[in-house]
């Protein structure tokens, strides 16, 4: 079904929506609840969410959760992804 309308739209993706934007509070609540909130992922989730605001809102939000340097790494210094980039302080630490 190939949303037209308005209401299209929101009756197709409002409830999924509303149920992942209950997750990220709950996930927040819980990183702030065990003092979580310096660690980089956290930092840099906040970030993204500042994306939000803006137009380009999905790419923004990639954006700024993904490595900006263009440089190729000799090899990774973990074994996981993260799922946000640490910053070149925190790469730079792991070699």
């Amino acid at each position: 079904m190939k949303p037209t309308t308005c209401n299209n739209v929101l009756d197709l993706y409002f409830l999924d929506a509303r149920c992942k934007l209950i997750d990220i509070a709950a996930f927040m609540d819980r990183a702030e609840k065990n003092e979580a909130t310096d660690d980089f992922r956290y930092q840099a989730f906040k970030k993204a969410l500042e994306c939000l605001n803006g137009e380009d809102r999905a790419e923004n939000v990639l954006l700024a959760l993904s490595d900006p340097t263009e440089e190729l790494i000799e090899r990774a210094g973990t074994k996981s992804a993260h799922g946000a980039w640490p910053g070149k302080e925190l790469v730079s630490s792991e070699k």
